[in-house]
């Protein structure tokens, strides 16, 4: 791999900060990165001190029991507090913590004492429930308040969350209650999505039936009432709202309201377990990853505070929904323990109209957007005439998390949402590390299009090959020297312990040394390719499982896909390799083109073309389908299985009919059902 990659797509363009940026940012110092590398364990350990301990550490970190790391050994303290008492006792209480906004244009402000009251209401109505410290549960809501009040209450009393996707089936539900061993379930009636219902309670009820014998109660939050209820003038539609255990169902309404809101918090040691949270999208049984209090909690309070910059007055909105990791970190935890203004939105993009995010920076005057490559994408497909009729210039931070970044899609985004002013901040991390791995710091980094850039100050991030060598060690002295000339590629590892780090998959410990630490002994194997440009920037160029290996030659999908959005007609593209007799594998395309632009064989050789001039001849397609939409995972990320089985004949005969979004739909309800 690392020999191959060097040939591919490359990108010359670079964004310094301004000198307004630099001046008030957070940190602005180049030198922090030596500082911190030169000694990890001091750095986490100050940025361990700035959050709220009821006891001290006595050993930063203990890695003998490597791959399973202890931090900040022997100290005690809750996350809950760190995130809402000491801001009220700062004297925060009347700053807004979160606002929100349903699909249907209801509204909620909740300052940081409203919040931790109604935090510590539900808190004891969990008590009240029967669940206590060391307990799981599993919590099945839509994105309203509730769902951050019932991670933080959790969090509170010492019970474990086990977040699932509201999108997820019954299947899925069951499967996640039952690893977890959950005793409780929180769930809703419903939630709203593109005008209509998501059945949640429904879905429990279908998933209890299915046998969870841990399950002792079911607390069911009324969020969309009965058929008819009228929501800012937008009635409820008829939808099966499920049935009604007497014993096991509680109303939330019926019970949360009349608690005490004097809750003390648990005192919870740094290892002890915060929350569960299983990866979607693999086959078999599902994989819970594990992290706890102290690391985790630092962790995402460190790069919070230095990725976004947060200023007192900022108003923040991370658009991932709290089912996903990107939802713990950064719509509660670490935005929270920042004290800082965090949105919550509950609907789809394009409801009522494709507008609807840039009408909601608007109107809450947000200043920091991290939202996803696939939503940043589909805006582009949609037009600029969305966001060019709203004000967005609150704005002055822009973030993209998820999966690695078009070049040009990162132009459209610097172009028509941030106007050329705002840094954006590309971040590369997963379920498993926690928090941010790779990023710019926005006050010091040149960004470039579609480049992660660095690895957060006390991070070991490095490149490895086939052998397992470090490619990047000998690269980088080139880069000091600037004598490097070309990238390096390989495996993406993380070659020394950080604080958030998963501390395991829960109850698997066999699996979690398996799948994380067998490829190189000692090192977190992230899965992912990556490279090494002659500045030192790092590219993430997908799952190791996307590189295709075509003619003797490893090729990422991500840089096949980047050459085909630089296209003036495409709006998005996926590449899957096929199976091919005599180059092993083929490279196949599916693409979705712009308003404006016809599918025709003369655009299908252009783009072949297109491709061949940006990368060079082995990357070009031997099939380029035009289709009308991509199946994805509830996720966002794109059903690559279902692509491959497509363009070997497996899922459809005839391509063409991809040209209606109805078959894609249809194959990606399948496909959805089958993966479990």
């Amino acid at each position: 791999m690392s020999e191959t990659i060097q040939t591919l797509l490359q990108e010359s363009r670079s964004f310094p900060p301004s000198a307004d940026f630099v001046a008030q940012a957070n940190q602005s110092d180049p030198g922090v990165y030596q500082q911190a590398n030169a000694d990890y364990l001091a750095f986490w350990e100050g940025w361990a001190r700035q959050l709220d301990w009821i006891e001290p550490w006595h050993t930063v970190l203990d890695w003998s029991g490597a791959p399973f790391a202890k931090w900040f050994v022997g100290g005690k303290l809750n996350a809950c507090h760190n995130c809402l008492d000491r801001h009220v006792a700062n004297g925060l209480g009347g700053k807004r913590a979160i606002v929100w906004e349903g699909e249907p244009g209801d509204e909620r402000t909740l300052t940081y004492a409203q919040l931790l009251e109604e935090v510590a209401r539900l808190a004891n109505a969990l008590k009240a429930l029967g669940v206590g410290k060391g307990d799981r549960v599993c919590v099945y809501l839509p994105m309203v308040p509730e769902l951050a009040m019932t991670m933080l209450a959790c969090a509170r009393i010492g019970a474990t969350h086990s977040v699932v996707f509201g999108g997820f089936s019954a299947e899925s539900l069951y499967d996640r209650i039952n690893d977890a061993g959950a005793k409780a379930v929180v769930t809703a009636d419903g939630g709203w999505r593109r005008g209509g219902i998501v059945p949640l309670k429904k879905a429990v009820d279908d998933a209890l039936a299915m046998g969870c014998p841990t399950v002792e109660k079911v607390l069911v939050l009324n969020r969309t009432g009965d058929a008819g209820t009228v929501t800012n003038g937008i009635a409820t539609p008829a939808y099966d709202r499920g049935g009604w255990v007497d014993g096991r169902d509680v109303r939330w309404e019926d019970l949360v309201p009349n608690q005490s809101a004097d809750c003390p918090c648990e005192p919870m040691d740094s290892e002890d377990l915060l929350y569960i949270l299983y990866t979607s999208g693999s086959t078999g049984k599902p994989k819970g990853i594990v992290h706890t209090t102290g690391g985790y909690l630092t962790g995402v309070y460190a790069t919070a505070q230095w990725v976004f910059d947060y200023k007192p007055d900022d108003v923040f909105w991370c658009t991932a929904d709290c089912g996903w990791v990107t939802g713990h970190s950064y719509v509660v935890y670490g935005p929270l323990a920042n004290a800082t203004t965090v949105v919550m939105y509950e609907g789809a993009p394009d409801t009522p109209d494709k507008d609807r995010f840039w009408r909601l920076i608007e109107k809450h005057r947000i200043t920091i957007l991290y939202t996803a490559p696939t939503a940043i994408r589909a805006f582009m497909k949609w037009g600029t005439e969305y966001p060019d009729r709203c004000d967005l210039s609150s704005l002055r931070l822009l973030g993209s998390v998820g999966e690695p970044i078009n070049p040009e899609a990162w132009m459209w985004y610097q172009e028509h949402i941030g106007r050329f002013r705002c840094p954006i901040v590309d971040t590369w991390w997963q379920t498993e590390t926690g928090a941010i791995m790779i990023s710019p710091l926005p006050g010091i980094t040149h960004t470039k299009p579609g480049s992660a850039t660095r690895a957060f100050p006390g991070i070991r991030a490095t490149i490895f090959n086939d052998q397992g060598e470090d490619v990047s060690t000998e690269h980088m002295e080139r880069v000091d020297r600037g004598e490097a000339t070309h990238a390096v590629g390989g495996y993406l590892v993380i070659t020394q312990p950080w604080p958030s780090m998963l501390r395991g998959i829960y109850g698997d410990p066999e699996r979690f040394r398996q799948v994380y630490w067998s490829r190189f002994p000692g090192t977190y194997f992230t899965g992912d390719g990556a490279k090494l440009d002659e500045d030192g920037c790092f590219w993430l160029l997908g799952r190791v499982d996307d590189i295709m290996l075509v003619a003797g030659h490893n090729i990422s999908t991500m840089e096949v896909e980047s050459a085909l959005v630089d296209h003036p007609a495409v709006a998005e593209a996926a590449v899957i390799g096929k199976q091919h007799e005599l180059k092993g594998q083929a490279i196949a395309a599916f693409v979705i083109v712009r308003a404006g632009f016809v599918a025709s064989e003369a655009l299908v050789k252009e783009l072949k073309d297109h491709v061949a001039k940006k990368i060079g001849p082995i990357a070009r397609p031997d099939d380029v389908i035009i289709t009308a939409e991509l199946p994805k995972t509830r996720s966002g990320k794109i059903m690559r299985r279902l692509l491959r089985d497509v363009a070997e004949g497996r899922a459809l005969g005839d391509t063409t009919t991809l040209a209606d979004a109805a078959v894609v739909g249809a194959l990606k309800d399948k496909y959805e059902h089958t993966e479990g």
